[in-house]
């Protein structure tokens, strides 16, 4: 539980009232609108009215994760959040996460963050993992020869 509520942090603070007023807003709207002819809601009907503001309020935080987290990610943060506002029933939340890239890391020498997959910096040429000599592929500590090119690996 303490990780989902640090993820949620990173939800940008303008989302969660936008969330509050939208859902507050359509639930005024099914509240007070006059029904003319029509019988008061019956319980079932203002709990189906309850339910949808609430995934609607759950959609609109989404929204709002998608867009901070591709973000901190280093992905195209604009077209991914589009993608979960047009594509219907959550399927472009669902296809970010499984499509999402991992974190990216901080250079050890200039701060610039990089891939976690990078062997050296793309701002400065440091070495982010250890590598090949040879073919300058990222190697394991562990390896004795390198996997790739079989060069011997020296410590």
């Amino acid at each position: 539980m303490k990780s989902f509520c640090n993820e949620l942090r990173i939800v940008p603070r303008i989302v969660w009232p936008i969330a509050l007023l939208i859902a507050g807003g359509m639930c005024f709207l099914f509240f007070r609108t006059p029904r003319a002819g029509f019988p008061p809601l019956s319980p079932t009907e203002i709990a189906f009215l309850g339910w949808g503001a609430l995934i609607f309020f759950a959609w609109v935080i989404m929204i709002g994760y998608v867009y901070a987290d591709s973000r901190r990610r280093g992905m195209r943060h604009i077209m991914w959040t589009l993608l979960t506002v047009f594509i219907p029933y959550f399927i472009g939340a669902i296809l970010y996460f499984v499509l999402r890239d991992p974190l990216l890391v901080p250079c050890p020498k200039c701060f610039g963050n990089c891939r976690s997959t990078f062997v050296f910096c793309p701002k400065c040429g440091a070495e982010l993992s250890p590598s090949c000599p040879a073919c300058k592929r990222a190697v394991e500590p562990s390896w004795n020869r390198c996997a790739y090119c079989g060069k011997e690996l020296v410590e």
